[in-house]
Order: structure tokens, then sequence, then C-alpha cells
């Protein structure tokens, strides 16, 4: 099973829902929608709206992060999984380069990751290096140690799918090379099978994913699926990224 992973960030207003209308007559026409899933992660305000109405359909709506914390707290503005699940949505985003620049911790992820998992929230994990730590030639080292910090056995391994992201590559057009790509696909694998006892959870790619570069990345047997971002906001380069994947 693959995945296509649509995270809008601050984008969307309740009529934005017409985009995943057409992403579904789209999907259920498609002679390969079996072969994949599609998630869209629209702002908190949105989530209960598209949920409700997407319940029965084929698309799943997800939160783009939550709080630290399960249920209830006194922390102002903050949404625990606990309450993203109680309106209907069945992924949530931890870990997204945004939030960590904003300054999630290893711990403040571990938190979010186990509450997450306890509310029965499907967690997509992100990580990925900066630019300095690529010229350093870290990558493999910063990758290790976000996954490790995080996830352990105890963790539920059927409800994470792991996403990596390079920093330096989202919203630029860069996209690294397939022999990177897949080297550190294989990498991410490799640690995610010493946890789960010799069995990965699903690798994603994120970073610059469009109709054009899906064309080199299905190349890439070792990923399972894409975090689309600008793209996923038009319903016409989402479908062309799925449809040019399947050509």
């Amino acid at each position: 099973m693959k995945y296509f992973i649509g995270n809008w960030k601050m984008f969307g207003i309740p009529k934005s829902i017409n985009i995943l209308n057409k992403i579904n007559s789209y999907y259920l026409k498609d002679k390969n929608r079996k072969k994949y899933r599609v998630i869209i992660t629209p702002p908190y305000t949105l989530l209960e709206t598209y949920s409700k109405f997407f319940k029965k359909k084929r698309i799943s709506i997800g939160s783009q992060n939550c709080y630290q914390k399960d249920k209830f707290s006194s922390d102002t503005s903050a949404i625990s999984p606990y309450m993203i699940k109680k309106v209907g949505a069945e992924y949530t985003l931890v870990g997204h380069s945004d939030n960590r620049k904003e300054g999630d911790t290893d711990l403040m992820l571990k938190n979010k990751v186990t509450y997450a998992l306890k509310n029965n929230l499907k967690v997509v994990f992100c990580i990925g290096e900066n630019k300095i730590q690529k010229s350093k030639n870290k990558t493999l080292d910063v990758l290790k140690k976000q996954i490790t910090k995080v996830l352990n056995k105890k963790l539920n391994k059927n409800n994470i799918i792991v996403a990596y992201e390079p920093i330096w590559s989202i919203g630029t057009g860069k996209i690294p090379t397939n022999k990177e790509l897949e080297k550190i696909t294989i990498h991410i694998k490799k640690i995610l099978k010493g946890i789960f006892q010799n069995k990965s959870p699903a690798v994603l790619y994120g970073g610059s994913v469009d109709g054009n570069s899906i064309k080199n990345f299905k190349e890439i047997k070792e990923i399972d699926g894409f975090l689309i971002g600008g793209a996923s906001k038009s319903s016409k380069k989402f479908i062309d990224i799925i449809n040019n994947y399947y050509r």
C-alpha cells in the first residue's frame, strides 16, 4: 500500500472541500485505487467538518500536529490527541520541521507520539536534516538520532508511518538524487527494523514533490509513499502526482 499525504499547512476554508471532492471523484474512477491511500491534513479549523463529510468516503483526514499532553489541560491554544480523535480525524503529523523549528524537542515529540497512539490516532512521524547537517555528511546520524530518541519497541508499529523530509528540500525545488534517496530510505528502514523486531513501518518521502519529480521517485521501490506540501492544495496538481506515479 502506497500513501499520498497532503499537508495543507495554513491553507483552507470550509469551501476548500471542493478540492477534496475532486480528488475523491478521481480516486473512485482510478483503476489503481486499491494500491494507495489518500490522506489530507487541513488546519485544525476544518478537521471536524472534513472528517464528518469523508467518514464513509475514501479520503482520510488528519491533523498537522498535536499537543504533548493527553485529553485536557490548562495550556492556552493547545489541542490534544484526544480532542483531535473526538472530532473524527484518523491521523496526525508529528515532528514536522516547521514544528521542530518552533521548539519541539525529542521529549515533546515522544510524548506526542505516545498520546496520539493511545488515542487511536495513526502517526506520521517526520524526520529530516537541514542544509548544514547535509553539507557535513551528518544526514544518516541525524536521522538515526531523531528516530531512536522518539520511537521504541513498545509502540504500535502498525499505526506509525515515518516521513523523511530533508529540510533543505522543502519548497526549494531541490531534491536528493535517486541514489541518495534509496540509500537514506534503506538506512531508515534498517533502524526501524532494529526497533520493531525486523518489521519496518512504511517510510515516505517529502520535499518538492510534484507532478514532474514524482516520475523520478517512482523508480525507488523502497519508498512507500509521499508527503506532499504545496501541490496538495490543488486538486489538479495532487491528481497529477498520483496519475504520473502509476503511468
